[in-house]
């Protein structure tokens, strides 16, 4: 009798555990938003696409690294696989060195990383 009680609260624990998943009750966290990973690319690029017109309009090298960090911020909402993780690492590190050459006045060293990570960037379309 003491066995069957034990198995009877052993299996009891384990259904009750196992049809709540955290997974699938998982939610944003409030005022969160979440993104689709082809809009998250697609703001990346566009966030991209302002950093170098910003250049090509000659604007100064602090306000073309802030435009670098908010592209660069921006690619952290990217959550697919490992793979896209990967190739948003490599993204993210050609933004810090554009970054880095903007805050040093080098625009077209800096340029030269965005289209970089502005071709990384559009491979990972094919990733998803």
């Amino acid at each position: 009798m003491k066995i069957l009680k034990s198995a009877a609260i052993a299996f009891s624990l384990t259904v009750a555990m196992g049809s709540f998943s955290t997974a699938a009750v998982a939610e944003s966290d409030p005022g969160r938003v979440s993104h689709a990973p082809a809009d998250v690319i697609k703001e990346v690029d566009s966030r991209i696409d302002a950093a170098l017109a910003a250049i090509t309009n000659g604007a100064e090298g602090d306000e073309v690294a802030a435009l670098s960090k908010k592209a660069r911020d921006f690619t952290k909402e990217l959550n697919a696989n490992d793979k896209v993780a990967r190739e948003t690492a490599k993204v993210r590190d050609h933004l810090k060195k554009a970054e880095t050459s903007a805050k040093a006045a080098n625009l077209e060293e800096a340029k030269a990383h965005f289209q970089k990570a502005k071709e990384t960037n559009l491979k990972l379309k094919s990733l998803l």
